[in-house]
């Protein structure tokens, strides 16, 4: 057999093996088929290689990860050989692997994160939240001599607008556009307005009307300022002083545009009664805020995942006293878990659900999960899911997965839940994945 030949053999040859390499690693869905591996500091995670040739495994860092708990950065593994990884230090690490030795067939950056822990909540909160600027809800026909017409609407202005300044001057809140309004109208110069929408920021003039029937200047606009509710305490971060909580966005309940903070607090609540959710028409909590109720955060943030801030301590009437770990999203398995929350009164109790349906997903996205209530006791008191029980913290086996964040209108038992991971990341406690560090939540 000549030389040339022989070489060509080779090369088929060691294109078959990549080639079963491939499709033995993708029928057993191996993770060393993926390109990432997350791995808590001081754990250890087994793999098995579905490889039918004798593998070469390097790791580049071997302080941040250890191959079967030895100290050699190489190892070779035959067919089906568990490879353990131990966590030792926060960081990253990468896995490269070649066939027979010499063949680079895959790299797996492992992504060694810090044993985070939070307290699950469950309490029941008061939530007052201030807009950053004065938030357009709808246009008003003013009444003038002539017609009527409205100002605003005429300018370009829409409802979900969010006005931010009148002729330079930072907007405090709804009385202090009356005055402005009041003092530069008579003037019968257009005012200078700026405002935002969809986070860019645009400028218009508009020139305000006299309103015969009320005897005062108008710009034709419904506005507001600000907003208030109850929801659900998700977690308490106590090494940080940050929490989470709703899961989901605070809208406005006109315009279902996203409420910009610019100031608002949480508060003790205390549920005084449940309207039971059915089949078209999901229930609430009914609840007050507590007479001489104690402030317990400030409200930072509000995002897709809910409401974050700082708090200084663990609120009362918590299940949990002690920080328990958080799951990332890919260790979300269906099967049987429990949700923290509140039905009466102040007192958080679990309750059984099942996770029936889990996401995949390396990017935040809020459908995470799909949640059934199976517990026969939350079922009679509430009906199912119920409205301000959005951001009750989902436990499985020990750990802070989720939370609960809608409830399935024709089916109140069932609703969505989000995974705990973008909670965090919205909080500041955790950066993405990709960089995978602790970072504080900076004060405002």
């Amino acid at each position: 057999m000549n030389h040339n030949l022989k070489k060509r053999l080779s090369g088929l040859l060691l294109a078959f093996f990549f080639c079963l390499a491939s499709s033995m690693l993708l029928k057993t869905a191996s993770p060393l088929f993926y390109d990432e591996i997350r791995l808590v500091e001081g754990e250890n995670h087994q793999l098995t290689l579905a490889l039918p040739v004798q593998t070469e495994v390097t790791v580049d860092h071997p302080d941040v990860v250890k191959l079967n708990d030895r100290s050699d950065v190489t190892s070779c593994f035959s067919t089906g050989s568990p490879v353990t990884l131990s966590s030792l230090n926060s960081g990253q690490a990468e896995l490269e692997m070649k066939l027979f030795g010499r063949l680079p067939f895959k790299t797996v950056k492992v992504n060694v994160v810090p044993n985070l822990k939070v307290i699950p909540g469950g309490q029941t909160i008061g939530v007052k939240v201030k807009s950053a600027g004065i938030l357009v809800v709808g246009h008003h026909q003013v009444s003038t001599k002539k017609e009527k017409i409205s100002p605003g609407e005429l300018a370009g202005i829409q409802p979900g607008d969010l006005i931010t300044h009148i002729n330079g001057v930072l907007l405090k809140d709804v009385q202090h556009v009356g005055k402005i309004v009041e003092s530069a109208a008579p003037n019968k110069q257009p005012l200078k307005i700026t405002y935002k929408r969809e986070g860019k920021v645009y400028h218009t003039k508009l020139s305000p009307a006299f309103d015969n029937e009320d005897q005062a200047w108008r710009l034709g606009l419904y506005i507001r300022d600000s907003a208030a509710g109850v929801g659900t305490l998700t977690f308490y971060d106590p090494e940080h002083q940050v929490y989470g909580a709703l899961g989901h966005v605070i809208t406005d309940m006109n315009t279902q545009t996203p409420i910009v903070v610019g100031s608002g607090e949480i508060l003790e609540s205390s549920v005084t009664s449940i309207s039971k959710s059915e089949s078209g028409e999901p229930g609430e909590k009914r609840a007050h805020f507590l007479k001489e109720g104690k402030v317990l955060g400030n409200i930072q943030r509000n995002t897709h995942f809910g409401i974050f801030g700082k708090m200084d301590s663990n609120p009362s009437h918590s299940v949990y006293q002690q920080p328990i770990p958080v799951a990332f999203a890919e260790e979300v398995k269906e099967g049987p878990a429990e949700i923290l929350t509140v039905v009466e009164g102040q007192k958080v109790e679990r309750y059984k659900i099942e996770v029936v349906h889990v996401s995949k997903q390396n990017s935040p996205q809020t459908k995470g999960m799909v949640l059934r209530i199976t517990d026969p006791k939350l079922i009679q008191k509430t009906g199912g899911i119920v409205q301000g029980m959005s951001g009750s913290p989902i436990i499985q086996n020990g750990k802070l997965i989720g939370a609960v964040t809608h409830v399935f209108v024709n089916d109140p038992k069932s609703g969505y839940g989000c995974f705990i991971e973008w909670m965090l990341q919205d909080a500041g406690v955790v950066k993405n994945q990709s960089q995978s560090t602790v970072a504080d939540l900076k004060a405002s």
